[in-house]
Formats: C-alpha cells, sequence, structure tokens
C-alpha cells in the first residue's frame, strides 16, 4: 500500500502486540515449569502466540503508507508505539498468577476472534482470526482446567489464585475500552466494540470461578492505557531482551 495507511492499522498492531507480549512472557517458563508437560504446554501455547503475531504484524505492515515488514514492527519500534494491553506486559509471578492470567486474556481473546469472524467484512482480518481461533480455544480449554484444579485444590492454591485474582483483575477493565486509534474503525463499522462483549466474558469467568470455588474479587481502580501505547516500567524489559539481537545486527540475514 502506498501513500494512505488503512484505518484497520491501528488495530492489526494492537493484535499483533498483545499476541507478541504474551507470547514473549509465556516463553519464560520454558525450562522453568511445575512439571515437565506444563513447561511443554505453556511453552506450546507461547508459539502459538508468536505465530499469531507474526500473521497480525505482517497484516499491518502491508496496509502502512510505508510498508513495514513483520521484524520491523516487532523488533524497531519502542515502548511508546507498542499498543498491547498492560495485563499482557506484567511480569509472570508464580504459575498460579500466570495460569490466572492466561484465563482472564484467552476468555477475552476468544470473544474478540469471534466478534471479529461475525462482524468484520475484511477477507485477511477473517482468515487470521479464523486460524488464531482454533488454537485460542485449547488456550481457553487449558487455563479453566488449572484454574478449577488449582482453585478447587489445596488451601495453599486456593488462596494463590485468590491472590492473582486481585492482582489481574483491575486490568481487565482494559480489555472493553475502545482505544483513540481504534475509533474511527469502530465508526466506519468495521470493527467491534468490545463493550458488546463484556457481559459474556464476565459470564464465562463466572462460570470458571464457581468451579473453582474462587470468589470474583471486590472492585478497584482499573488500569487502563496500554492500547493508547502508555505503558509499565515492565515492557521496557520486555523489549530489550526481546528485540536486543535485531537492533545488534541490524539486516543481517541467517
Amino acid at each position: 500500500m502506498s501513500g494512505e495507511q488503512d484505518n484497520l492499522v491501528p488495530s492489526l498492531l494492537q493484535w499483533g502486540d498483545d499476541a507478541l507480549i504474551l507470547g514473549q512472557r509465556l516463553a519464560e517458563w520454558c525450562g522453568h515449569g511445575p512439571i515437565l508437560e506444563e513447561d511443554i504446554a505453556l511453552t506450546n501455547i507461547s508459539l502459538d502466540l508468536i505465530g499469531q503475531a507474526r500473521n497480525w504484524l505482517t497484516e499491518a505492515g502491508k496496509r502502512m503508507a510505508e510498508e513495514k515488514s513483520e521484524d520491523d514492527l516487532a523488533y524497531f519500534r519502542t515502548e511508546r508505539a507498542f499498543r498491547n494491553h498492560k495485563i499482557l506486559e506484567l511480569p509472570n509471578g508464580h504459575f498460579g498468577d500466570t495460569i490466572c492470567r492466561l484465563h482472564l486474556w484467552s476468555e477475552f481473546s476468544l470473544l474478540r476472534l469471534e466478534a471479529l469472524l461475525q462482524q468484520t467484512v475484511d477477507p485477511e482480518v477473517q482468515a487470521v482470526a479464523a486460524k488464531s481461533i482454533k488454537e485460542v480455544k485449547y488456550h481457553v480449554a487449558h487455563a479453566r482446567e488449572w484454574m478449577i484444579r488449582l482453585g478447587d485444590g489445596t488451601q495453599e492454591s486456593h488462596d494463590r489464585l485468590t491472590e492473582g485474582l486481585k492482582r489481574w483483575m483491575p486490568y481487565t477493565g482494559e480489555f472493553f475500552v475502545v482505544a483513540m486509534a481504534d475509533q474511527p474503525a469502530l465508526d466506519a463499522g468495521i470493527l467491534p466494540d468490545p463493550a458488546s462483549f463484556e457481559d459474556l466474558w464476565r459470564e464465562a469467568v463466572g462460570q470458571t470461578l464457581e468451579k473453582a470455588t474462587l470468589a470474583w474479587p471486590a472492585g478497584s481502580t482499573p488500569h487502563r492505557g496500554g492500547k493508547d501505547g502508555f505503558h509499565t516500567e515492565h515492557l521496557g524489559y520486555v523489549l530489550a531482551e526481546m528485540q536486543s539481537l535485531a537492533r545488534t545486527y541490524p539486516g543481517v540475514e541467517w
């Protein structure tokens, strides 16, 4: 595309950044999982997400006024240019924390992909969403199983998940807020409003919490801004590690 930028580019970047940053965080579990099977499972979920990130960022780059590659967008943007949700850039914490975040996020991600398939007429977006949704359904099932297993397990595992919910839930408010850069696409009717599936998300999460004998944490001040490029200090550390090789040897082909 030349001279004009598609108004879906900000959303494509956001979807790619979400997958890339969470994929990078989950990759930190490789070799550190509590059991071998889960070590492999989290690593595979990480690879799924990085694959999704490649697809979204490639599509975003094609639609920019000055075309960019997936590597340009992953490795040569600064923190301010990333549009991922804040919840995804925070440190993993312990295994229960990681599962809790994965559950809250994957339930939202699945609903977002379903909305894209139902409401977006863009064929490329639908193609990526259709491929991604198969993987995210597994992520949802995996996280639900562990939430129930840990929540309804020992007193310690129950208490740890309770604390995890208190940690992560304030960041979920950002799921359902429209970023400034997404408003034109939303106004044009080519982007689903995330607020339209908040009730479905609360219902899905609530059903799992009930099975896990966990309570919905009391309300607190929501954390927002990641989708508008305002991040925590933790994103800088993630990017420094992820981008170091490409920035040290720019343009090198292996």
